[in-house]
């Protein structure tokens, strides 16, 4: 599994500083249970974070040698990939929801319990918090694509199984994409297989044709 479309460096450092909210933090521990990229890079980023608040304490000024120092491993002399950091369950059934997930939904893919919400989209809802924000997971048929919408705020959707398209690249397990209010769009999931996400929001969609707009108030997407 190659993993092509990260959280990025605000999310990660955010989800570092343990600044973010639930529903966001959430896809963010799920994303890194998944991407060893990132789970060295949040690593790294914390090991240097460390190493300046020491010297901050010991009021010494930090230099290259005791940063490159401190982003070594002791015993190889190399970066440490932070494998450790997240444990991987053994697969069963078409697939495995990462541990955080597991936590969220009780259930693993096979006992979830999914709603309908329009179009042959099923959904189960997972945080409902303060200030709209929301995770949910959401199982798009294989071929089929999500109602064309636009954005009140902020939306990431990780991929968990399956693949979706969507403005011109390929989302598949692990790759997340994060969209604003400047974008519009209609995801399709790819023709093999139904695509199971992630998708957390700060704001409800605004979705641009009338059905989905009048099932809206009832789902609370």
């Amino acid at each position: 599994m190659t993993i092509e479309h990260h959280v990025g460096d605000e999310l990660l450092l955010a989800y570092g500083a343990g600044t973010l909210d639930e529903a966001t933090s959430l896809l963010v521990a799920t994303h890194l249970a998944l991407c060893p990229v990132c789970r060295s890079d949040l690593d790294l980023a914390e090991t240097v974070g460390g190493a300046l608040m020491d010297c901050e304490k010991a009021g010494a000024p930090a230099d290259e040698t005791m940063l490159d120092a401190a982003t070594k491993s002791p015993t190889t002399g190399e970066g440490d990939a932070g494998a450790a950091r997240v444990d991987y369950p053994a697969p069963s059934g078409p697939f495995v929801l990462p541990r955080p997930l597991r936590d969220y939904a009780g259930s693993d893919v096979g006992g979830l319990r999914w709603r309908a919400v329009g179009g042959g989209i099923r959904q189960v809802p997972l945080i409902s918090g303060r200030y709209g924000m929301t995770a949910r997971l959401l199982r798009i048929p294989a071929g089929k694509s999500v109602p064309d919408h636009g954005h009140r705020g902020f939306e990431a959707t990780l991929v968990l199984a399956g693949a979706f398209y969507d403005r011109g690249s390929w989302y598949r397990r692990g790759d997340v994409e994060v969209v604003d209010t400047a974008v519009v769009h209609r995801p399709a999931a790819g023709p093999e297989e139904d695509c199971i996400c992630l998708a957390v929001t700060d704001a409800r969609l605004k979705f641009r044709t009338a059905i989905p707009r009048l099932l809206q108030p009832i789902h609370g997407i």
